[in-house]
């Protein structure tokens, strides 16, 4: 972390429970949101591809960190280890992944996601999402309702 703070990729700034639990509201909207049905697999991914983005910056606020500068969703993905245990880096390997793939579907061409990755992502999001409520239940209970 002490790199990236360094390189200026992350900076120090506090949180506060109000923000911590906005981010988990919209965790919330973002994953329902990409279950609606009929929403196209571009649209669910992206959605639930925000859902975990939004639940990996959660354990980083807590801990008075933010991103900052470009490549903000790789620097989030990249700590996730570090701020959560190393048990993550598979998921945030995987999340890694997503980004690339959410970078193609948002940018530069539509039906480049299919149906059963849209799903895949919105598993892991669901799966995600009670894992940092555990970790903020024994590291972080005040930023918990």
């Amino acid at each position: 972390m002490e790199s990236l703070l360094s390189q200026g990729r992350l900076r120090r700034r506090e949180t506060t429970r109000g923000e911590i639990q906005g981010l988990l509201r919209v965790v919330q909207r973002d994953l329902k949101d990409a279950a609606v049905p009929g929403l196209s697999a571009d649209r669910c991914f992206l959605t639930a591809y925000e859902g975990a983005l939004n639940l990996a910056t959660v354990p980083l606020r807590c801990l008075g960190f933010e991103t900052h500068g470009s490549g903000h969703h790789w620097t989030t993905f990249e700590i996730l280890p570090l701020t959560m245990g190393e048990g993550l880096q598979d998921l945030a390997v995987y999340l890694e992944s997503c980004r690339t793939k959410r970078n193609i579907g948002a940018y530069d061409r539509s039906g480049s996601i299919s149906r059963s990755e849209a799903a895949e992502l919105l598993k892991e999001a669901r799966a995600f999402r009670e894992t940092v409520v555990a970790w903020l239940r024994d590291n972080r209970p005040e930023f918990l309702d």
